[in-house]
This record gives structure tokens, C-alpha cells and sequence, in this order.
């Protein structure tokens, strides 16, 4: 999950945590991981995004851990799902009925023994067109550049260019011009979901603060089939694309260590 910037701006300071401290994060991640594939299983035409968020609480709990998103900032919801042309932060619901060919992408959080992994995925409903597969793996593409940038002694911004390049490349190599969110991005991560700093998806290599072992981020690239413009729905929530384009979010919780990055939010055993 993510929020806009001047939210991030309440926290001060950027969290690093011990090596047993990135441990207990890296449980809750495969919490998370765990509640997305369970979701990813279920994901088929006919189904609700209702029905998927009882599945994820029900995982979520079932392990001992907390859904970090229901009742943050008001959210009702233990997911996002966000549906073809909503971008993020789509809210759940049993009317919200799948059908085949949507694109589906699911953002999910959990908080355990007081640490918090943050993860989304984007999925196929069905068959879904060529075009559509194209821009979630381009998506993820850029994710997986954003998380090799993630690196000691890297300024955050190497990641922002990393993702955007990537989402560039994409482009060039598809005949299609994504278009890259900028107004949500990634974050710090930890003892709070939303922490300093905000992590940009798009910018110049070399600027902010040095990236240093014992950080932890949420990667999360949104990029479009259209334009980059987006909107805002009167639920104060599920921002969606303004020409209704389609859009894909994927998303990592990743963190910075001697030995490289270390994705805490993989699946068991990976």
C-alpha cells in the first residue's frame, strides 16, 4: 500500500533495523506472501474482490498476524483490489464480481510481533489480451531493476532511475508508451507501514539520502497502458486511471543489507 507523499512527510527519521530485526520482518512478509498466493488461487472469473479479502484476513490471522491495512486511515478493508482501470487502493467488495479478461491487482499488508511486510501482485483473470500481459510484466520488470538498485552506499533516487528506466525500456521494446504514476510511490517500512522516505518511481540517479544496511523499503512501480493521469473516486480511496486505461502495481518489501538486497516479502523458501 501506498500513500501520497505529504503522509509519509509526519515521520522523521529513516528506521534501521538489526539483522534479527530484519528476520522478524521477513516473518511477516512470508505472511504476506502466503496471503497472496491463497488470493491468487481463488482469483477467478465469478469471484468477488469481497470474497478474496475474507480470504486474506482469514490467512492473515490464521498465522497469528494482523491485517496492516483494515482501519488505517479508515480503510475497511484488509486488501486493496484494484480492478483494471483503479490503479491502487481499490476497496474490496462482494459486488465487485470478476469476470474473465480483467486485470486484477492486489496490494497487501501484515503486521506481525509488531513488524510489518507490504506486497502486491498483479493477476491475470482468465485470459486476459496481450496487451495487458504485456504492461504487468513490464511492471514487474521494473520492480525487480528498482530492488538490484537497492544496494549500501546508493543514493534512494538510483532506485527511483532504475525503475523508471526499466518502465522506459519496456516501453521502447512493446511499441507502447506506459504511462509511469508519480504521485504514489514506495516507502520505509518497519515498526510502521508508511515510513520516511518516500521513494519516488520515477528521477535522477545520485540524489537523497544514502542508502545504508538495516533500511527497508516497499518497491512498488504502478505503471498504465495510457496516460499517467489519474483520479481520485468519491470513496476517498481507489484512485483510478483518467482516460481508463488499464494499470498494473507490483510491489516488494526489500531490504538493504551488506550482502545485497534481501526481498522480505518472497514465499517460503524462496
Amino acid at each position: 500500500m501506498n500513500l501520497v507523499p505529504s503522509v509519509l512527510r509526519r515521520h522523521r527519521g529513516i528506521e534501521i533495523k538489526t539483522p534479527g530485526e530484519l528476520d522478524a520482518m521477513r516473518a511477516a512478509g512470508i505472511v504476506v506472501a502466503r496471503t497472496l498466493a491463497a488470493v491468487a488461487e481463488a482469483a477467478k472469473p465469478g469471484v468477488s474482490t469481497g470474497d478474496l479479502d475474507e480470504i486474506a484476513e482469514q490467512t492473515i490471522r490464521a498465522a497469528g498476524a494482523v491485517p496492516s491495512f483494515k482501519g488505517y486511515h479508515g480503510f475497511p478493508a484488509s486488501i486493496c483490489a484494484s480492478v483494471n482501470e483503479q490503479v491502487v487502493h481499490g476497496i474490496p467488495a462482494k459486488t465487485t464480481v470478476l469476470a474473465e479478461g480483467d486485470l486484477l491487482s492486489v496490494d497487501c499488508g501484515a503486521i506481525l510481533d509488531g513488524w510489518h511486510g507490504d506486497s502486491a501482485v498483479t493477476l491475470a483473470i482468465g485470459a486476459v489480451s496481450a496487451a495487458d500481459q504485456a504492461l504487468s510484466a513490464a511492471t514487474r520488470a521494473a520492480m525487480l531493476a528498482g530492488i538490484e538498485a537497492a544496494v549500501p552506499g546508493a543514493r534512494l533516487t538510483d532506485i527511483s532511475h532504475a525503475v523508471q528506466s526499466s518502465a522506459e525500456t519496456s516501453s521502447a521494446a512493446d511499441g507502447t508508451s506506459y504511462g509511469q504514476i508519480v504521485e504514489y510511490g514506495g516507502h520505509g517500512i518497519g515498526t510502521e507501514m508508511h515510513m520516511e522516505p518516500f521513494l519516488p518511481n520515477v528521477g535522477k540517479p545520485g540524489k537523497g539520502p544514502k542508502l545504508k544496511p538495516g533500511m527497508a523499503l516497499a518497491i512498488e512501480p504502478m505503471l498504465t497502458g495510457g496516460s499517467a493521469e489519474t483520479v481520485e473516486l468519491e470513496d476517498g480511496w481507489t484512485v483510478v486511471t483518467a482516460d481508463g486505461s488499464r494499470a498494473a502495481h507490483w510491489e516488494h518489501t526489500v531490504a538493504i543489507t551488506e550482502d545485497g538486497p534481501r526481498v522480505l516479502t518472497l514465499p517460503e523458501g524462496s
